[in-house]
């Protein structure tokens, strides 16, 4: 009896050590569920620089990167990126704190990586997380200017469409913005357009001069999405309903 009594609190402590250790592991596996759930925030198809992926990175909640190496995407092996996260869990009885960790994390990032792909469990690298400066803002493409320059053709004339295009010129626009014109059943359609990230709403503005009527306007935003066809040339001379 009493050696079973001399036994209890060794038993007590293994078992209080194998909590810990379990609190440790559960802790550890949330810090790896956050990476893993930021590696699927980076996950897609579209070529990026590590500028860009690193930025994006930073940017998720719970994420600081720590190193990102690689030059593109579409490169090579793509883009690792680093990731320091933090997890937590319970002791149970034992403790009424919880067992709180950092881990880090090697995310990869290119067209041939899995969706859910298990990030690597790596050593943290020494330093402060990195930083990146904000992405440039795209041009501002001139509505007003291109309202007030476009040529007003009477009832009954013809549309040069040359004319259309020297207007353009003048309007001395940024390199950044792409300008299409095409003609078709006597109007002239028009598109200045801002490359956009493949993601959001695309930044355009569109034109159509026909006899009798000159008119500029932006699309709805959700025909400005990618694939929805409302930042292009054709849309500008048949426009698509608008969204009800």
């Amino acid at each position: 009896m009493r050696r079973l009594l001399l036994l209890v609190p060794l038993l007590l402590f293994t078992v209080g050590c194998g909590v810990v250790q379990s609190s440790e592991g559960e802790a550890t596996d949330g810090a790896r569920e956050v990476a893993r759930k930021a590696g699927q925030r980076l996950y897609g198809q579209r070529p990026r620089t590590a500028d860009e992926v690193g930025r994006s990175a930073s940017g998720i909640d719970g994420v600081e990167v720590l190193r990102v190496t690689g030059t593109s995407t579409n490169e090579g092996h793509g883009i690792e990126v680093v990731v320091r996260t933090s997890g937590s869990a319970y002791n149970g009885w034992l403790d009424a704190e919880p067992v709180a960790v950092r881990r880090c994390f090697a995310v990869r990032v290119s067209p041939t990586s899995q969706w859910r792909e298990d990030p690597r469990d790596v050593d943290c690298p020494d330093g402060p997380p990195l930083t990146f400066a904000p992405p440039p803002q795209p041009p501002r493409l001139p509505y007003e200017e291109l309202r007030a320059k476009l040529p007003r053709v009477p009832e009954g004339a013809r549309v040069d469409e040359a004319e259309v295009r020297r207007t353009l010129a003048a309007l001395d626009l940024d390199p950044a913005i792409r300008t299409e014109v095409k003609a078709d059943g006597g109007r002239v359609g028009v598109l200045l357009s801002v490359k956009g990230n493949g993601f959001d709403a695309q930044d355009c503005l569109l034109a159509r001069v026909g006899p009798g009527a000159t008119e500029v306007w932006v699309p709805p935003r959700i025909q400005r999405m990618p694939g929805e066809g409302g930042c292009t040339v054709g849309n500008a001379l048949n426009p698509i309903p608008p969204p009800h």
